[in-house]
C-alpha cells in the first residue's frame, strides 16, 4: 500500500521502496506591469514630471487670478480683460522665441531665468495693483509674464528623448501629457478663485509665481533626464516644418473658445451663477479621463479622430437647444471625452514634422495657435450670443471642428 505525507508520497514498485515527488504548484504567470507603470519606472521620470505638474498648474491660474485682482482693486472688468489679452498677446510673440532658445542651450539654462522674469513680473502686477499705480504699469507688468516657458512642451521633449527607441511608450506618454494639460486647466481656475475669493485678491496671483518658480527649480534640476542639446543645430526654426499644421490648431482653438464662453453665458442664462463652475469642469474632466485611456490603446488616425470630435461638438448644441441642464453636462462630457484622444493625435504631427533639435519650439508654436484660437473663437461667439442667444452659438464648435477635419483632408491630398 502506497503510505504518504502531507509534502511526500512512497509507494512500493515490487520488492523496491519508491520516493515520489511531490507535484509542483501551477506557477502563476508574472502580471506584466501596465503602460503608465513602465513609463514611471524609467529612472528620473517621477521627478521631473512632479517638478513639471507644479509647474504647469499656473498656467490655469495666472488669467482668471489677474482678472479678479484688477477688477476687484480697480472696479473695472473691461481693464482686467484689456490687460490680459495683452499678456496673451505678448506670450504669442515671445514664448517661440524662448522655446527657440531652450531647444539651442538647454532647458534649465534657458528656462529659469525666464521664470524669473515671468515670477517678477506676476510681482510686479500684484504691486502695481497694490498702490494704485498707472494702468500702463499694468500691462507692462502682466506683458513680462510672457516669458513663461512651455512646460508641457518641455517635459513633451523629455519623453522624446526617453523613450526615443519605443513608438508605443512614446504615445503613452503624449497621452499622459495630455491629460495632464486638462487636469492643470481644469484645477487652475477652481484654485485660484477660491484664494482670491476667499483668502486675499492677490492671493492668487502670489501663489501661481510661487508654485511656478518651484515647480520649475525642481524640474530644471532633474538634469539626467534632460534632452542633451544637439552639436548639429538645425539652421532657422522649426515654423517651417510645422506651419501646416498650424491652421489645424488654430480651428481646434476656435473651438475651444467657442465652447468656453458659450457654456459660461448659457449656464448664466439658467441661472446657475457661481453653481457653473463644476458642470464647466466637466469637459476638461472628460478629455482628462479619456486621456489616460487613449495612452493604454492603439492610437487611431487624426481623421478619425476629428470625424469622432465634430460629431460629440453637436451634442452641447442639441442639449443646449432642449434646454435640459442634465442633457447638457452629459454632452460637455462627452465632448471633452472626444477631445484628448484629437490632441494626443494632432501633436503627435508635430513630433514627426518638427527637425531634431527643434521638439520644444514646434510645441509652442502649436500651442501659440490654439491661444490664438481661443482669442478669436471667444471674440466671435460674444456677437453671436448678444444676437441670437447661446443656443445658436453652440454651432460654432461643431462648425470649427468640421473646418478643422476638412483642413486636414485638404493636407493629405496636398503634395
Amino acid at each position: 500500500m502506497p503510505y504518504a505525507t502531507p509534502s511526500t508520497r512512497m509507494t512500493v514498485s515490487g520488492s523496491t521502496l519508491v520516493h515520489v515527488a511531490p507535484p509542483r504548484p501551477p506557477q502563476r504567470s508574472a502580471r506584466v506591469p501596465g503602460p503608465y507603470r513602465r513609463l514611471f519606472a524609467l529612472p528620473g521620470a517621477r521627478a521631473f514630471t512632479a517638478g513639471n505638474l507644479l509647474a504647469r498648474l499656473p498656467m490655469g491660474m495666472f488669467g482668471i487670478s489677474a482678472v479678479m485682482m484688477i477688477a476687484g482693486q480697480r472696479g473695472s472688468y473691461a481693464l482686467a480683460g484689456a490687460v490680459t489679452a495683452t499678456g496673451l498677446a505678448a506670450t504669442a510673440l515671445v514664448a517661440p522665441w524662448t522655446a527657440r532658445l531652450i531647444d539651442r542651450h538647454g532647458q534649465a539654462r534657458i528656462a529659469v531665468p525666464a521664470t524669473l522674469i515671468a515670477v517678477l513680473g506676476s510681482l510686479a502686477l500684484v504691486l502695481s495693483v497694490r498702490t494704485h499705480a498707472p494702468a500702463w504699469t499694468l500691462f507692462a507688468s502682466y506683458a513680462a509674464t510672457a516669458t513663461t516657458p512651455n512646460t508641457g512642451g518641455m517635459s513633451r521633449a523629455r519623453w522624446t528623448h526617453l523613450l526615443r527607441d519605443s513608438p508605443d511608450a512614446q504615445h503613452t506618454a503624449m497621452s499622459f501629457e495630455q491629460a495632464a494639460d486638462e487636469l492643470c486647466y481644469m484645477l487652475g481656475p477652481v484654485v485660484a478663485a477660491f484664494l482670491c475669493s476667499a483668502v486675499f485678491p492677490e492671493a492668487g496671483t502670489l501663489t501661481a509665481a510661487a508654485l511656478l518658480l518651484t515647480g520649475m527649480l525642481l524640474f530644471a534640476s532633474q538634469r539626467s533626464t534632460e534632452p542633451p542639446v544637439s552639436a548639429l543645430r538645425p539652421r532657422g526654426s522649426a515654423l517651417r516644418g510645422v506651419a501646416p499644421l498650424l491652421p489645424l490648431f488654430l480651428a481646434l482653438g476656435v473651438m475651444f473658445g467657442a465652447m468656453e464662453v458659450t457654456s459660461i453665458a448659457h449656464l448664466d442664462a439658467l441661472g446657475l451663477g457661481a453653481a457653473s463652475g463644476p458642470v464647466l469642469a466637466l469637459q476638461a474632466l472628460g478629455s482628462c479621463a479619456a486621456g489616460l485611456l487613449y495612452g493604454a490603446l492603439r492610437p487611431r488616425g487624426l481623421t478619425t479622430c476629428l470625424v469622432a470630435l465634430a460629431a460629440a461638438m453637436t451634442l452641447p448644441w442639441a442639449a443646449a437647444s432642449a434646454g435640459s441642464l442634465p442633457l447638457l453636462a452629459a454632452a460637455l462630457l462627452l465632448a471633452g471625452v472626444a477631445t484628448a484622444p484629437t490632441m494626443v493625435t494632432a501633436m503627435s504631427r508635430v513630433h514627426r514634422v518638427t527637425p531634431k533639435g527643434r521638439l520644444n519650439e514646434g510645441m509652442t508654436l502649436a500651442v501659440t495657435a490654439i491661444l490664438t484660437g481661443i482669442a478669436l473663437g471667444s471674440a466671435t461667439a460674444g456677437p453671436l450670443i448678444d444676437h441670437l442667444g447661446p443656443p445658436a452659438a453652440y454651432a460654432l464648435p461643431p462648425a470649427a471642428a468640421l473646418l478643422a477635419l476638412l483642413i486636414t483632408a485638404r493636407g493629405r491630398r496636398t503634395p
